[in-house]
């Protein structure tokens, strides 16, 4: 069995921005997380390609939609590398193979009649890619999310009979794990007791998309395109009966992460396609808030846009992800502030973790030849050592649930109590006294060790800074010996030499 996880398709409207950041270093964390406790993970990201937003945003630019395609999907290709994000498969809903698989999924659809020929007239966001009922300002028909003006649409489509699955999906979305926080179900339960309404599937004005075979003029509207990107992306290196290949490859996939405006789209409309196809549900659809800045909507009008790529450069990968994974409630709302931000990063990394690392090994390496303290035996009575047993359990606990801020505190947690109980301690003072020398060397022993499980725990959430944490204590992670059981307390060998001490996170400055 496959665990599968996906980010949405990024629209490639543009470059990505904080929120696809966000979301893409979440899945990174819940998919490195799965790898350690030995799940067969494929993390798929990727990019949305059609439609009618991009058709028009090529002939702005002057280019082929095509050729404005690779430009911003090769962009997220090389910026989730740069922000070291471990993905498996990325997807181009432009790919030959993608097309394969919507074509082989619509003959299942129309298999079970649930395609037919109408008409649809209503007010359209091209920002949204979709229908707004019952605009809020009759007057200027805006769209609440874009604030750009609504277009009028009256054309022939083909529609997905949507209604006759509507016993079916209350069901779905009534379990209560199938659509995380309570927010967001009790948004899409109130939205389908009003009734599942049938939606075009084809679109006849969008030149820039897949052709509907056996209709001359209609391309298939990009949310039932794109959202078949998951499923294709399990089948991308294979050939010939590609939507078999994915289904038999790990479908359906275990957790949809997604901002909660397409919510709808991925909790409501995509399962009844499936089950029209034949196919399974996602397990879960886990929708994320916004992001602010400073309290306020990010927006290149109010000048306030944070721009990841200075982010990234300017602070570099562990701080920023820190501040988004211990700062913002999965599920919930964020806001990004500057100051918080650096405070956090300073207090968390520099100051409880780096530097609890960077005084212990000072110590050790002094007092003790630049090695670890000379064990001959683990004191079973220890307090650091329970400490650390509650730490790793709780944090495990937290992450099974995919409560991520709560499992950073965790971590936090255990570097605080170590560093009380060096301070408690004074080994510096302790070291003074000839007939305590044992004593010492259980106490420095005790804080690297519940240091090395702090760095083991920072794996998935902070892999740059685990590394170098394990380099700093020797190298003691081991890929071929499970995560979990490297978590047990005393593995740190005694006597083993001990690099020379470097920062492994530098101080941030507030500007």
């Amino acid at each position: 069995m496959s665990f599968v996880i996906t980010t949405p398709l990024y629209y490639v409207n543009d470059k990505p921005h904080l929120g696809s950041v966000y979301t893409t270093i979440i899945c990174d964390v819940i998919a490195r997380y799965k790898r350690l406790v030995g799940e067969n993970v494929i993390f798929i990201t990727g990019v949305d390609e059609h439609g009618l937003k991009i058709q028009r945003t090529a002939i702005e630019k002057r280019v082929e939609p095509m050729a404005h395609c690779d430009e911003i999907s090769e962009i997220f290709k090389v910026n989730w590398k740069n922000w070291n994000i471990s993905f498996d498969k990325f997807i181009r809903t432009s790919s030959k193979h993608h097309e394969m698989v919507v074509n082989e999924f619509y003959e299942r659809v129309k298999g079970s009649d649930d395609i037919y020929m109408g008409v649809q007239k209503g007010w359209y966001c091209v920002g949204c890619e979709e229908f707004k009922d019952n605009p809020e300002n009759s007057k200027t028909y805006k769209c609440p999310i874009h604030q750009r003006n609504l277009e009028w649409k009256n054309e022939e489509n083909l529609f997905f009979r949507l209604s006759k699955y509507q016993e079916q999906i209350e069901k779905i979305i009534n379990n209560p794990t199938f659509i995380e926080p309570i927010e967001r179900r009790n948004e899409i339960i109130n939205f389908v007791s009003r009734g599942l309404k049938d939606f075009s599937i084809s679109r006849t004005n969008v030149s820039w998309g897949i052709p509907v075979p056996d209709h001359n003029n209609h391309t298939f509207y990009v949310w039932f395109d794109a959202l078949l990107g998951y499923v294709s992306a399990i089948s991308s290196n294979g050939t010939d009966n590609s939507l078999e290949m994915s289904i038999n490859g790990g479908w359906p996939a275990d957790i949809h992460l997604i901002g909660k405006d397409i919510l709808r789209f991925h909790a409501v409309y995509w399962p009844a396609m499936l089950i029209s196809a034949g196919m399974k549900v996602p397990k879960k659809v886990l929708g994320h808030g916004f992001l602010t800045r400073e309290g306020q909507k990010m927006g290149k009008s109010l000048g306030n846009v944070l721009d990841p790529d200075i982010l990234l450069s300017k602070y570099g990968n562990d701080p920023v992800r820190w501040y988004l994974i211990k700062d913002i409630s999965l599920g919930n709302d964020g806001d990004f502030q500057d100051k918080r931000f650096v405070d956090i990063i300073n207090n968390d990394l520099a100051n409880t973790i780096g530097n609890l690392l960077n005084r212990t090994l000072s110590m050790s390496r002094k007092w003790f030849d630049n090695k670890v303290p000379n064990i001959e035996k683990i004191s079973s009575e220890n307090k650091l050592k329970y400490l650390a047993k509650i730490s790793v359990e709780k944090y495990i606990n937290k992450l099974d649930i995919y409560k991520l801020d709560q499992a950073a505190n965790e971590v936090l947690s255990l570097a605080i109590n170590t560093n009380l109980y060096l301070n408690d301690n004074q080994p510096w003072l302790l070291i003074k006294e000839n007939d305590k020398l044992p004593l010492v060397k259980e106490i420095i022993y005790d804080v690297l060790e519940s240091t090395r499980i702090i760095g083991l725990l920072l794996l998935p959430l902070l892999p740059e800074l685990s590394s170098k944490i394990d380099i700093q204590l020797g190298s003691m992670y081991q890929k071929e010996i499970p995560w979990k059981d490297q978590l047990r307390w005393g593995l740190l060998i005694s006597n083993s030499t001990l690099p020379q001490p470097d920062p492994i996170i530098n101080k941030l400055e507030y500007e």
